[in-house]
């Protein structure tokens, strides 16, 4: 099994968004280059770009509308010409899609089959993409961001807590199948998490469903994929960080 390569470079989607952008930081402080993926926020792009540079790593923007499978295509292509082929890959990128679902008659079948596109889909499709030139290097890092919505149902609906219940059995069979050829693949389930376009403005209501009586910092994400780059006996694993939500 190979060792961690010295010039990483870690592939992050929705690097704009809260968790991401911190994501971004904390493994370009351990010396990684970044790969920044963002779909209309060009100028929180540019802007983490240089400040990623600040901290003397590589980093580059690249555009794409992960929820088109071409432009998926398009994002590593881009990113394997520009800057080499990634050793670390965090599908960061999602949406939710309507809020607040009473009853299965709530989401159209169009609402579900997009919201699995953009959840599962695409990280399903950048991860068979960016799979060969890890297996070729013996070390990889896949990580995927689910929620804790994947767990518990959540309080957005079945088309969101099913796209990301189904990243669940993704990791597990990608963990077990590339188990010995030195990747490791994880996620990370979030619960509710504070500065990210993905919850509502008004958090009153949902910080108290956390045990713990607030929502979460993208700061306590970032630390748990840290964890999960630099520990290479951590594999086949969905890491709630939900402040006690479910009991694992």
């Amino acid at each position: 099994m190979a060792s961690a390569p010295k010039n990483q470079l870690a592939l992050i989607t929705g690097a704009t968004g809260g968790i991401g952008k911190a994501t971004s930081l904390a493994l370009a402080a351990l010396g990684i280059s970044i790969a920044v993926h963002y779909n209309s926020a060009s100028d929180v792009a540019d802007s983490l770009v240089e400040e990623l540079r600040g901290k003397s790593v590589k980093a580059e923007k690249f555009q794409a509308d992960l929820t088109k499978y071409d432009e998926v295509r398009k994002l590593h292509k881009a990113v394997t010409e520009t800057m080499g082929d990634p050793t670390i890959l965090f599908n960061n990128a999602g949406l939710t899609g309507k809020w607040g679902a009473k009853s299965i008659q709530d989401v159209s079948i169009e609402e579900f089959e997009s919201t699995w596109r953009a959840n599962a889909g695409q990280a399903f499709l950048l991860t068979q993409l960016c799979m060969p030139a890890m297996e070729s290097a013996g070390y990889g890092r896949i990580i995927f961001c689910s929620s804790v919505a994947g767990f518990t149902g959540g309080v957005v609906g079945p088309h969101y807590a099913s796209s990301k219940s189904a990243l669940h059995g993704l990791i597990h069979w990608l963990a077990s199948t590339y188990a010995k050829a030195g990747i490791t693949v994880n996620g990370v389930a979030p619960a509710l998490i504070s500065g990210t376009s993905l919850i509502p403005k008004d958090t009153t209501a949902l910080a108290q469903k956390i045990p713990i009586g607030r929502l979460g910092y993208p700061e306590e994400i970032a630390e748990t994929i840290v964890w999960m780059v630099k520990t290479g006996y951590v594999t086949n694993k969905v890491i709630g960080v939900d402040g006690g939500m479910f009991i694992q």
